[in-house]
This record gives structure tokens, sequence and C-alpha cells, in this order.
């Protein structure tokens, strides 16, 4: 069992110094081939994929882990257009930060570097395993892939295209490993494997954050998990409230920026609330409300309404369920959401200017906006081309990692033959 990952770590590591003094064209060329490659292989890729669905559903997943694993053309056409966008920023490798003079003629600075062999455990999502792959050669780093069983196929045929890209770009195809036992005690190994690998970037569930927290002794990103909010304030206009709720909620339910919760100001809420109500019965959610907002709402046939419970609060839904709560003032959704976030994407809809600037200064959250939703917490959205993770830590990197946050730096001083006096 752990065969396999020692191998592929040492061979990682060694692809990994040749992909350090990679030069931007041949990384681009490969990031290149890996997007030309989702067309060329489409077929391939979904046969592969719909096998892990038909599995999926014989094995009862839910609809949100069934959303997360499916892939067609759109989701594919998508994932090329991230790739070709990482090949199109500036190459983060090589930079000279603050370079300066000291009073002893030393010229000191530092110079960004990869951070070496990335450490990838994910579940459900094949997409990650390009996203990855595709920053993690850009920035110069390799990379070792752990997807979940669950997308066992689609995730073979896609690191195997990106490895067959570094190939005919010149580079190291051992610069994208992907692990192929589904043992989950290999989890364990790849979380104390210091000296070979050098950031672990889980992406999945509280579970797996949880357990990376506690057995780490590998460098982390240990947050991600999204407890998303949108309050809406008393001068909120009511139709680009609607808008925006649905979206966060609706548009991809089953992803980490989707909204969770909804706060309405009390002031508000008779007018906004059954109008969210159509909106959201349009599209199958069910509303957990709050005794105040479930007076509003009531029994309807335009919504599944029930009672919120106090675990929905702190809930991650990841499917068509929001709750939904009202309050009398700023400070309450603001004392909400410090109770209850757990500091991923927060939004506030408002035409008071005082209020949405409170709301960005007091918020504490990798990504905290003014009037849209929380679904463009996303590193695509941000420019950024794709992301490994959405980060909720506040070291070394918070919210969308992209490719500065996969390299680090190190000081470089130019002299003339000065000595320590």
């Amino acid at each position: 069992m752990n065969d396999e990952l020692t191998n592929k770590g040492a061979a990682a590591r060694e692809a990994a110094r040749l992909l350090a003094k990679a030069s931007g064209h041949a990384k681009n060329t490969a990031i290149e081939r890996v997007a030309d490659g989702l067309a060329r292989r489409r077929s391939e890729i979904l046969a592969a994929n719909e096998r892990d669905l038909e599995a999926g559903r014989q094995a009862g997943l839910s609809d949100a882990l069934l959303d997360r694993l499916m892939l067609d053309d759109d989701r594919l056409s998508g994932l090329a257009a991230d790739v070709r966008a990482v090949a199109t920023l500036p190459d983060p490798v090589g930079e000279t930060l603050d370079m300066r003079e000291m009073p002893n003629g030393l010229r000191v600075g530092r110079r960004t570097v990869p951070l070496g062999v990335i450490g990838a455990i994910y579940e459900s999502r094949p997409n990650v395993t390009v996203d990855i792959s595709a920053l993690c050669l850009k920035s110069g780093n390799a990379v070792i892939l752990r997807g979940g069983r669950e997308a066992a196929h689609s995730n073979a045929a896609l690191a195997e295209l990106v490895r067959d890209s570094l190939e005919e770009a010149g580079l190291p195809r051992d610069a994208v490993q992907r692990i192929e036992s589904t043992d989950r005690a290999l989890v364990g190994h790849m979380l104390t494997m210091r000296g070979v690998i050098d950031l672990i970037i889980p992406r999945g569930g509280q579970e797996l954050i949880n357990r990376v927290a506690a057995e780490a002794t590998v460098p982390a990103v240990t947050g991600g998990v999204g407890v998303c909010h949108t309050y809406v304030d008393r001068s909120a206009d009511v139709d680009m409230a609607v808008n925006i709720v649905h979206n966060a909620k609706v548009q991809r339910p089953s992803v980490c920026n989707a909204l969770d919760t909804v706060l309405v100001h009390s002031a508000i809420a008779p007018t906004y609330l059954p109008r969210l109500a159509e909106a959201f019965g349009g599209d199958g959610v069910e509303a957990r409300c709050d005794r105040r907002a479930l007076s509003i709402l009531g029994p309807t046939e335009a919504l599944k309404v029930s009672p919120a419970e106090e675990e929905d609060w702190s809930t991650e839904f990841l499917s068509l369920t929001a709750a939904v709560k009202i309050v009398d003032s700023l400070d309450e959704a603001l004392d909400h959401i410090v109770s209850y976030g757990s500091g991923h994407s927060e939004a506030i809809v408002t035409e008071d200017y005082s209020a949405a600037m409170r709301f960005l200064d007091d918020v504490d959250s990798s990504a905290v906006m003014v009037n849209t939703s929380t679904r463009f917490n996303d590193g695509g959205q941000f420019g950024l081309g794709a992301e490994v993770a959405i980060s909720t830590n506040k070291m070394h990197a918070r919210g969308p990692m992209g490719l500065r946050e996969l390299t680090s730096y190190k000081w470089v001083v130019l002299g003339s033959g000065q000595v320590r006096l």
C-alpha cells in the first residue's frame, strides 16, 4: 500500500526539481495541450465519468455528490477555458520582490520560488484533477493527486491527459502523480510525508478537513468549509435581493460558496420573503425558517417550509436547502454571522453605503461582498484562472488559492566583497 505512495512521492520530488527550472514557454505549452486534450479526448473522459456516475447511483450517492461528480460538454468546455486562462497569466516564479540597497552596499531582496510538491486530497469533483494540475504546473510545483474512489475512472482519464501533455511539451510527466489505491489509510501516510510533500491541500467535507487538521505533520490548508450568508438589509432593492439570493442558492447548490442562510431585516421581510418564496419554490428549494419567517411564509404551495432547528444555522447544506432568519438590525446580522459562520463567503444587499462599508469592515471572512452573489468567491471569477482551494485560514493564504499562493520566496543577497564586522 505505502510502496505506491513512497515511489510516486520520490518521482514527484525529482520532477519538481526539473519543473522549477522550466521556462514559462514550456509550461504554457503544456497547459495549452491540456486544454486541447479536453476537447480531443472528450468521448473518453465522458465515458469514464459515466462509469463513475453509474457506480455512484448504485451506491446511493446524494444528488449533491452526484452533481459534484458529473462532467458534461459544458463543464469540460468551462474547464478548458479555465486552463487556458491559467496559461495567459504572468509566470509567478522568479520574480524579484523588494530589492533594496543597504548602507553597506549589499543589495537585498526576495525571489519567488515554487513550494515544491503539493499533496492534493479531494472528493467527488474530477475537475479538481485538472484545476490543481494546471496551477501547480504553471507555478513550477509537482503534485500528488489523491482523489476519492467515487471519481476514480474520471480522475484516471484526466490525470493521464495532463501527464501526456507534460511529456509532449518536454517536461517531466512525473510532475503529476495520481495515487491509484483508494485505501483511506493512504491519506494518513500522505499527511506525514515531511521532506517529500511541502503542502497538503484537502478539498472535501468537514470530516476530511478535521482529519487533516488533527493528523497532518506536513503544512496544510485546513479551512474551506463554507457556511455562507447573505444579509438583506432594510434598504435593499427587493428585485436585486431576490435575484442575488436565488443565484447564490440555486445556481450550483452543491459547492462551498453557495448560500446556506439568508438573514432578512424585519422592516423588509413582509415584502421580500413572499417574493423570495416564489423564486425559491420554482426550483424546489426547502426553506428552514425561524418563527418570524415562518409566520410570514406560513404553509404555502409555492415553497416547502419547515421550522429551523438550532443546527441548521451552522450547516453547510450543499443542496437545495436554505435557512431563513429575520433580524432587527445590521448588528444582529453581524452577531449571527460571527456565531455561526465558517469564515468563507458573506454578502450584504443594501442601498445604504454606510451599512455596506460597515459590513465590509466588520465581517471577518475570506470574501465579503456587497450587492452580489457569494457564488463569485472563486478563483476563476477573481481573475486567478482557477483555484486549488478556497482557504478560510489566515496563514499562508486566504480565499481562492491561485498561482501566487503556490509560491514562496527566498532571500537573495548581491554583494561586492562585503564581510560582516
